[in-house]
């Protein structure tokens, strides 16, 4: 399993700042807005829009909520509030590549804010192209695999278009192409398997690794970004080792 994942789990263990159910609830309703926006509100035809609302469902946002959020994308509700997303590249500390999601009602703060966060770390914004040919876009699935049969959920996968299927620390991590997202998300989702986390995602196509101390300054980095109120996904070249892991745990 990919260190993003390990890295995942380790945070949501020690409650980090995004369990802070304001900020959480926010960042949820973003996605939702933008992939209304992007695909429409029915949730049958738009894959995006049902991942996310299942991801707010998750975390136990009032349904209130969503419904306004489907209409603020779809335009039926207008509070003055339009959202756009926005990706941005760059270096973090000792030259780790970073691709950063954001979603935003205000181009010109976020970059902003991005930018000084990088420079005050050591690290530097980049062009658009400077960083992204490192990585490749993928299809990407956690599963649980508490009561989960790992040959059925690779029979599943690989019927889906999977790449990849790993299964590490109790848990199973399905890897494939972008066009693949929707037929995976079907056939789990009909098997009845519960996914804890899915998107689409940027995997460095070759990692960087430093050592626990250098890997930690990076991660704690990441994080800082991650906090910011328009961030919604921060990506990595960072191999994350187990010593590094084993250090972020027993902060």
């Amino acid at each position: 399993m990919s260190g993003h994942s390990h890295w995942a789990t380790i945070k949501r263990k020690k409650g980090a700042s995004d369990a802070k159910r304001g900020q959480l609830y926010t960042r949820l309703a973003r996605e939702i807005v933008i992939a209304a926006k992007e695909g429409g509100g029915e949730q049958d035809t738009n894959f995006r829009l049902r991942l996310a609302i299942e991801k707010a469902r998750d975390q136990n946002m009032p349904k209130d909520s969503i419904d306004r959020a489907i209409k603020r994308g779809t335009g039926d509700l207008k509070d003055g509030a339009v959202f756009e997303s926005m990706t941005y590249e760059g270096y973090a500390p000792h030259g780790v590549a970073v691709v950063v999601e954001c979603v935003s009602d205000n181009r010109n703060r976020t970059v902003a804010e991005l930018r000084h966060a990088l420079a005050k770390s050591g690290g530097n914004l980049g062009e658009l192209g400077s960083v992204a040919w490192q990585f490749k876009r993928a299809s990407v699935f956690t599963v649980s695999g508490a009561n989960v049969d790992f040959d059925k959920v690779f029979e599943l996968a690989v019927d889906g278009g999977a790449d990849d299927v790993t299964e590490d620390d109790g848990s199973f991590e399905i890897v494939g192409p972008v066009e693949a997202f929707k037929s995976l998300s079907d056939a789990l989702r009909k098997a009845g398997i519960h996914v804890d986390e899915a998107g689409l995602r940027y995997l460095p196509n070759q990692e960087m690794e430093l050592n626990v101390d250098q890997t930690l300054q990076v991660l704690r980095f990441i994080e800082s970004v991650e906090e910011m109120e328009d961030v919604q996904n921060v990506y990595s070249n960072l191999r994350i080792s187990d010593e590094a892991i084993a250090a972020m745990e027993a902060e």
